[in-house]
């Protein structure tokens, strides 16, 4: 049975076609598109999952749902070998640590952001503490980013693409002129063939 990705166009399901264009997995790609006003997903993708939301992984007749855990299944199927530390390592650990990192601890001020910033005036208490808690974590991942330009070891690995999509976050709001490394991990994402490929197929992503 083949591959389908359910993907919402200006989402994270972007990483999830960049990782399987990295990895010459054959797919096919279900699109959705956000309410021009709302920006919400469509009713249409609660058909694939009560939620709603989007990515989804259909792979061997199951439905697969979060980010972190699409990426994982991927890697270990289709990885031969590579994009996952060794098992057992130290790097297995901390590899572990980020893809829950890139899905929890980093999205949190970021969503608290996009959602506070409908509200005008009344979000105005919130925002300092908003502010901090970017630049805490924009800033972390500046620090721990390796000199190779990866987050785990000197290879592209399964954290690389979970914590993609908050690098770009960073940058698309111009914190990149503050995190040099993150802006450099972001722009090497972006000159990938794979990426590209995926960009294409993908359709909207970040309004571009």
């Amino acid at each position: 049975m083949g591959i389908v990705v359910h993907h919402l166009n200006n989402s994270r399901s972007q990483r999830v076609l960049w990782l399987l264009e990295e990895l010459g997995v054959d797919y096919e790609i279900r699109h959705y598109q956000r309410d021009a006003v709302t920006n919400l997903a469509p009713p249409e993708l609660k058909a694939v999952h009560p939620l709603g939301k989007s990515p989804l992984l259909e792979i061997d007749g199951r439905v697969i749902e979060e980010s972190g855990a699409i990426v994982q299944v991927l890697c270990e199927r289709y990885g031969k070998g590579t994009w996952l530390p060794d098992e057992g390592s130290d790097d297995a650990l901390r590899h572990l640590e980020l893809m829950h990192f890139a899905e929890g601890s980093a999205m949190t001020p970021v969503l608290l952001q996009l959602y506070t910033s409908r509200l005008g005036e009344a979000a105005a208490p919130l925002k300092p503490r908003i502010d901090e808690q970017l630049a805490a974590h924009f800033g972390y991942m500046e620090q721990i980013l390796r000199p190779s330009g990866h987050f785990i070891g000197d290879s592209w690995t399964g954290a690389d693409v979970m914590m993609s999509f908050p690098a770009e976050i960073a940058v698309m709001q111009g914190a990149g002129a503050h995190f040099p490394k993150l802006a450099a991990f972001v722009a090497a994402i972006h000159a990938r063939p794979a990426w590209q490929r995926a960009r294409e197929k993908g359709g909207d992503y970040f309004g571009n």
